[in-house]
């Protein structure tokens, strides 16, 4: 081993201990974990400034890992986040662009029977697959079921607003609803996401011997904003001013989304942020116990930016870091998310990166871990940074572009190119809705709009959004803007 001074394409400098690391994939398949946390923010990390809480185990993967400063999730929202990740797509090619709801059932549009996903390749590649959190890709029986979609193991909540609940009447064990019994009647017997982890905990004991893919796209610190009444948020009880959040426990015309009381909601979310990185340290407690941790390859992020629903307070704990804006935002803060990657002896220690990557670069770059490739027919936007993910920095591709598009409030289009971000706003309700143009170099908050001192940039921004949106039989841009 030895310790050098290397660069990033985007001239960042850092000092890393750099392992062996062959030009091609390792031969012995490293097992992958991909945490996702849910609407947790940039700054909600005390890695990335986080100052009214600890998460220390999270800290650790980064101390251990790499930390990537300018990681962009899908999208604004959990669904189509999702579907970028397991496709490879961004969102103007991707199935889910929204968080369409099935009318009078349980569950999201689904992917369609067939759909190529990162956990059909880790099954193509002799994984063993694992998914333990919240699906929301398609309700349950349907063809985009998780079982049905490459997951030989599912345990969690199938539908994204059930997902909303910390003490559900039941869960999902693949296609098997589970119910819940402590949690009938409005109890509040068993808190989910502590079953869900149990369940990983187990498949990661059951798989110790047989390469595996673990996917746990937890559902904290999504809204509703509660947690069990245990030591951890008794460390907290006190601790914050405090403004109660009145719920839907008092009545629909309070909070008509549903969401429970919370007397200090400001306790409650650092208990769950904090609760959050006590499951991380289980996971690696747990491979650490069986010896699997230096042939583990781990990823932690969020699916989007901080949300304010149920009592939370992004602005309070600077939830969206230096950026503007938060959930269901095109702007920083609500897809700039951090990602923390740890392999001892295979990913680089104490790194930090600011090449652009996006969660559609994933599936590359896991089958490139997996020592697989992908079907030739793949239709896919994201690039592998294995390269970079193994400290070879003058080896690694990198984006000309990222695009997205949010098909809520209004429509939303943005593109990253190099130091430009460029985004339009409400276009199918505005006619004449404009391009706005930052220049991230010099304005990392998104204040100042230069669209109008750079036509030229922005022209270079239209065509890309041109070529880069495909029509979509569900998700559809109707009337809009002529600026596109």
């Amino acid at each position: 081993m030895t310790t050098k001074t290397i660069k990033s394409a985007g001239a960042l400098m850092a000092t890393a201990v750099l392992p062996a690391c062959s030009s091609a994939p390792a031969q012995e398949q490293l097992n992958v974990i991909y945490i996702l946390a849910d609407d947790l923010g940039y700054g909600d990390l005390s890695c990335t400034g986080q100052k009214f809480f600890e998460t220390p185990n999270i800290d650790r993967l980064a101390a251990e890992g790499m930390l990537f400063t300018e990681h962009y999730a899908g999208c604004a929202v959990s669904a189509p986040s999702r579907s970028c990740l397991m496709t490879g797509q961004h969102t103007g090619h991707t199935w889910i662009r929204g968080n369409k709801e099935i009318k009078d059932g349980e569950g999201q549009a689904p992917l369609p029977a067939g759909t190529y996903t990162m956990a059909r390749m880790f099954q193509d590649a002799g994984y063993v697959t694992g998914a333990f959190g919240k699906w929301g890709l398609g309700y349950p029986g349907s063809e985009g079921a998780p079982e049905k979609m490459g997951f030989d193991s599912f345990f969690g909540y199938n539908c994204q607003r059930e997902a909303h609940r910390y003490y559900p009447e039941h869960l999902w064990n693949n296609g098997e609803k589970v119910m819940l019994e402590k949690n009938v009647d409005g109890k509040c017997g068993e808190y989910a996401p502590d079953l869900i982890q149990s369940k990983a905990l187990e498949f990661i004991r059951e798989n110790k011997d047989t390469p595996f893919f673990l996917f746990l796209p937890y559902t904290l610190p999504h809204a509703e904003i509660t947690v069990p009444e245990d030591e951890i948020i008794r460390n907290f009880h006190g601790k914050f001013q405090e403004k109660p959040f009145i719920g839907n426990d008092y009545g629909p015309e309070t909070d008509p989304a549903g969401y429970c009381s919370q007397s200090e909601p400001h306790a409650a979310f650092a208990a769950m942020v904090t609760r959050l990185d006590r499951y991380v340290g289980q996971i690696v407690e747990t491979l650490e116990q069986h010896g699997i941790a230096e042939r583990t390859l781990i990823v932690f992020t969020s699916d989007n930016g901080p949300h304010n629903e149920g009592g939370a307070d992004p602005e309070y704990f600077c939830s969206s870091g230096n950026f503007r804006g938060m959930k269901r935002d095109l702007y920083e803060g609500g897809i700039r998310l951090p990602m923390i990657v740890r392999a001892p002896g295979t990913v680089p220690q104490g790194v930090k990166s600011d090449l652009q990557i996006a969660m559609w670069d994933m599936l590359p770059t896991f089958a490139d871990f997996a020592g697989t490739q992908l079907p030739e027919d793949t239709q896919i936007d994201g690039i592998s940074f294995y390269p970079a993910f193994c400290g070879r920095y003058g080896e690694q591709k990198e984006h000309p572009f990222l695009y997205w598009e949010f098909h809520e409030y209004g429509g939303k289009i943005a593109v990253r190119m190099g130091k430009w971000k460029g985004i339009i706003q409400n276009f199918t309700k505005d006619p004449e809705a404009r391009y706005e143009l930052y220049d991230l170099s010099k304005d990392i908050h998104e204040d100042h709009n230069v669209a109008e001192e750079h036509p030229e940039i922005v022209e270079q921004i239209r065509q890309i959004v041109h070529r880069e949106h495909t029509e979509s039989t569900i998700f559809r841009f109707k009337n809009k803007s002529s600026y596109l």
